[in-house]
């Protein structure tokens, strides 16, 4: 068992929140509470589980009542990445906050992910996994089964060897992303100025062969909406 692939992780949290109106019109969306508890916690309580010791997390809406909410942690510790002056998506936010990041390889996962792990938690299985020769960054990925209150059409497929390929059109992909994944510095190489999403950097790694994918063991929860979080709370109690 090989040990993490790093101590630190950014935690994208900057984002508006549209789809989970009209309860985000006061609060930001990962200080929306399911089963009585912030969003953003169940990513960061995780995050301290597995032994990661630091977590970036940008702010943009609201970003007064997210300082306020981060200000007692300290497991994992955080820094903010701010980002009032301007929304810059998931790829021009983690390049604005690399400086804070000062890793070669991290986690990087969204401020919403509710999951459960399988017999090893996520962070270690995507460790296990990482081959830093060979990957800009390793996704987490789950089966429609194992994704509770989804009902897309999947965003990846996986080869035998685990690299990457997107749905097509009209077609149906058996991996959904779960918004946790590890990413190398190098895939931020010659990133675009400005606001830019992550996706761009990730089409590049595909093309290079460089993007590949992890199959969660466990479950994992959609809370995009507020309909979603009365199915969820009801999940994470059949769960305890």
């Amino acid at each position: 068992m090989k040990p993490l692939a790093s101590d630190v992780a950014m935690v994208l949290a900057a984002g508006l929140g549209k789809r989970m109106r009209p309860l985000t019109a006061s609060r930001p969306k990962p200080l929306v509470r399911v089963a009585g508890k912030p969003l953003i916690d169940y990513a960061l309580d995780k995050l301290g589980e597995a032994g990661v010791s630091r977590a970036v997390v940008n702010v943009h809406y609201l970003a007064d009542q997210m300082v306020a909410h981060l200000a007692h942690r300290d497991h994992p510790q955080v820094a903010i990445s701010d980002e009032t002056d301007a929304l810059l998506e998931t790829g021009g936010g983690l390049v604005r906050a690399l400086p804070l990041i000062d890793a070669d390889t991290f986690f990087c996962l969204n401020s919403d992910a509710i999951w459960l792990d399988g017999p090893r938690n996520a962070f270690a299985a995507l460790s296990d996994a990482w081959d830093e020769d060979k990957m800009d960054a390793l996704l987490l990925l789950v089966s429609h089964a194992q994704a509770f209150n989804y009902t897309g059409l999947g965003d990846f497929h996986l080869d035998p060897l685990g690299r990457i390929s997107r749905r097509r059109q009209r077609h149906v992909a058996p991996y959904v992303f779960t918004g946790i994944q590890i990413v190398s510095r190098r895939l931020l190489r010659d990133a675009p100025d400005g606001a830019f999403s992550t996706t761009v950097l990730w089409n590049r790694a595909m093309e290079e062969g460089r993007l590949f994918g992890l199959a969660h063991t466990g479950l994992w929860y959609e809370v995009g909406s507020p309909e979603m979080i009365a199915p969820t709370e009801m999940a994470l109690t059949k769960s305890t």
